[in-house]
Formats: structure tokens, C-alpha cells, sequence
């Protein structure tokens, strides 16, 4: 096993707050403008974030995505001697590294709104919508998720394809990497919920810049989508059988993949994750590599009651199943998970457990949450592990 590097709190601020330097003051209307104009929010000072709305209001609140920690924490009107401001705050602490998700929530008039940080150009997406972004002191955003002018792109085509298995049309597409020849063989990575890493965690630019950069073996990628993930990924029988018997059968006829247990990847995210990992354990010696973000490894020890509602009761099966009696899946195995989910427990949980069945198991924790945008920071860490370019391959 393999932990991430511990992230300590960076230091306090030396000297006085923004937000207290500003209550010092006589404030009025122009002044509150002139503080939000040039200070970014919410504003990093140290080991402190401080947290802003600005408006009239019966009560503000912060509503962010920590777990463990109060999820909902009100804000402080700035009052002055002259009365009250339009000006709200709440300061709260985050190691370094930090990245967290969240909104404002805001009551009047009895009624209640939720919104994204109307101060905050920082916005993370997703498939049921958006969030505000805090990044911490010593969080950045990785450089290889942006487009890099020297980057060939690679190509993403569709492969529709009719199951039997699942009895409907498939959408998968296909990346192929830019040096991309028929004369060559490449290794096979799948990935589920493709679309959303797609959309979402800018896999086909990263893939790009991986690949340029000799960090990532020329790989061909299959983003495969389901069509209800809830019934389709929790260790579902059609969906393991498809893309065991249909989907692979079909890119090894079409592509020039290597047709080895040891070139082929089994990818996915929460719920992701289990399909995945549930594909293998049922076509043994098929998949020896899985790369497993935020798996939704929800099981019970004691008792029945795993919290997850009935979405989770045949992802509880099956893993009480296998916690009962493990067995190897795959030669390799990444993991990686945020500190900051209700998962994070139930992954540092399996890590022994994989390991225990003989698989090579690399595990990667973050100051983060369930987000794309985690998934996606988590990428080349992976990526390059599971099927290392010759870059990696000369430091490893």
C-alpha cells in the first residue's frame, strides 16, 4: 500500500485578518466595494478561509461538503457602531492542499435559497449540477488538465453497439491517441460512466497531455455509458457479461488492442468503482488491472443497517460477500479517495483486504470530496501507474 503525502496545516496568518482589518473601519457602502474588489473569494490567508456574501438578509449560511464537520455554518453579520452592513461573513480552517465544494444559502421572508458564491468565479460541474470552489492554501489546479499547445490531440470516435446482454443500444466512444497506427498494438482502458469523465474531469485532454508528455503509455480508451447506473453498475450480471463477452470482444476485432489480461483496465468512479470492481470478480483472469476512484465499497460488519438507503443493498451484498471470503481480481490495483466523503472509511477498509488476496495495490488520498473535479486531480497518478509511458518508466 501506498499513502499519499500527509497534509499538514499551513501556517496560521501572521498579523490581522482581511475581514478584521475591514470591521476596523468606518464602513459604508463604497468602502464594502472597494474590500470585494480587491480581495478574491473566498480569501485564503493561511491556514484561514474567510467566506463572504453580500446582501440584505434575515440569515446566511455556508452549506459545504465536508464530512465529519458541520455542513451547514452560519455567517456573521458585520455590524459597525453606525448599525448593520449588507455583509456577511464566516472564517473556517482547511489544511493545506484543500479543495471544497459548496454554496450559500441565504433566508428571507421565511423563505429559503440556495445558490453558488455570487463573489466566487470558481465553479465545479457535474451531472446534477454545479458548486462554488474553495481551493486552500497550496491547492493548484494541475497544469496537464488544461490544453497544451504542443499536444497532439487524440481522436474520440462512437462505437454504438447493440447488447443482449443489457437488451438496449450502448454509446460508447473511443479514444485513440494521437500517433494513433493500425500497425501497432495498444493497451485497452475502459472506463465507466464515460461521458461524465469526459464532460466533467477533462479525461480526453488529459489522456492528450499524458501521452505527450511520456507519462502514460499510448493507450486506446473505451468510455462506455450506462443507461441507469443504479441498476446497471451495483455488481449486475448483464453489464459484467457485456462488457466482458460483447464490448471487448467487439474493440479486440475492430482495434489493434493487446490481447492480455496484463493490457487491459477496468476504470470507474462511486458507483464506477463497484462495476468495475464486480466485472472482475465475476470474469476472473480477464481484467488484471483496476483503477477504482471513490469506490462506493459500502458494507456491514454489524448488523444490517448500512446507512446508503435501498440503492446500496446489492452493493452490501456483494461486498459482504467478498470481504467474506476475498479473493484475487486483478494483478494491480489503484485506488484513490478524498478524506473529505462519507466513502473515505469504506476504502481505507478494502485497501488490507486487496492486499491480502496478493493484488498489487497502490491507494492515494486527498483533501477533497465526491467530486469530478477530484477524480479528475487524481488522474495522472493512475494513469501513469497503471500503464506507465517511458518517461515514468525511467524514474520507476
Amino acid at each position: 500500500m501506498s499513502l499519499a503525502t500527509p497534509y499538514p496545516m499551513p501556517p496560521r496568518h501572521k498579523g490581522k485578518l482581511a475581514i478584521n482589518a475591514l470591521r476596523a473601519t468606518r464602513l459604508d457602502e463604497q468602502q464594502i466595494a472597494d474590500f470585494l474588489a480587491t480581495h478574491e473569494v473566498p480569501i485564503v490567508e493561511g491556514a484561514t478561509c474567510t467566506f463572504l456574501y453580500r446582501g440584505y438578509a434575515d440569515g446566511v449560511a455556508l452549506r459545504h461538503r465536508i464530512v465529519n464537520q458541520p455542513q451547514h455554518v452560519p455567517m456573521k453579520r458585520l455590524d459597525v457602531p453606525e448599525g448593520t452592513t449588507p455583509l456577511w461573513y464566516v472564517t473556517i480552517e482547511l489544511p493545506a492542499a484543500s479543495r471544497v465544494e459548496y454554496q450559500i444559502e441565504v433566508r428571507t421572508d421565511g423563505g429559503v435559497e440556495t445558490f453558488n458564491d455570487p463573489l466566487n468565479p470558481h465553479v465545479a460541474h457535474s451531472p446534477v449540477g454545479s458548486s462554488s470552489v474553495c481551493h486552500a492554501a497550496g491547492y493548484q489546479v494541475p497544469t496537464w488538465v488544461h490544453p497544451q499547445g504542443d499536444a497532439r490531440p487524440g481522436e474520440i470516435v462512437d462505437l454504438p453497439f447493440q447488447s443482449k446482454a443489457l437488451r438496449r443500444m450502448t454509446h460508447n466512444r473511443v479514444y485513440l491517441p494521437a500517433r494513433f497506427r493500425r500497425s501497432s498494438h495498444y493497451p485497452l482502458l475502459v472506463v465507466h460512466d464515460g461521458d461524465d469523465y469526459l464532460n466533467y474531469a477533462a479525461m480526453g485532454t488529459v489522456l492528450d497531455n499524458l501521452i505527450h508528455d511520456l507519462d502514460m503509455a499510448e493507450t486506446i480508451v473505451v468510455f462506455s455509458n450506462p443507461a441507469d447506473r443504479l441498476r446497471e453498475y451495483p455488481n449486475y450480471a448483464p453489464h459484467a457479461r457485456h462488457l466482458t463477452h460483447e464490448l471487448l470482444p467487439l474493440v479486440e476485432d475492430q482495434l489493434p488492442v493487446i490481447s492480455r489480461a496484463d493490457a487491459r483496465c477496468l476504470m470507474g468512479a462511486s458507483f464506477g468503482g463497484v462495476a468495475a470492481l464486480s466485472t472482475a470478480y465475476r470474469n476472473p483472469g480477464v481484467w488484471d488491472n483496476l483503477l477504482l476512484q471513490s469506490g462506493s465499497f459500502v458494507f456491514t460488519d454489524i448488523g444490517s443497517d448500512h446507512g446508503g438507503g435501498p440503492a446500496f443493498d446489492p452493493v452490501v451484498t456483494f461486498m459482504n460477500r467478498y470481504r467474506a471470503r476475498p479473493r484475487r481480481l486483478a494483478a494491480r490495483m489503484f485506488l484513490t479517495c478524498g478524506v473529505y466523503e462519507p466513502l473515505i472509511v469504506p476504502n481505507r477498509s478494502m485497501v488490507p483486504v486487496f492486499e491480502s488476496t496478493g493484488s498489487q495495490v497502490r491507494y492515494v488520498e486527498s483533501r477533497d470530496g465526491h467530486s469530478w473535479e477530484n477524480w479528475r486531480d487524481r488522474l495522472r497518478d493512475g494513469l501513469s501507474w497503471t500503464f506507465p509511458g517511458p518517461q515514468k518508466l525511467v524514474y520507476e
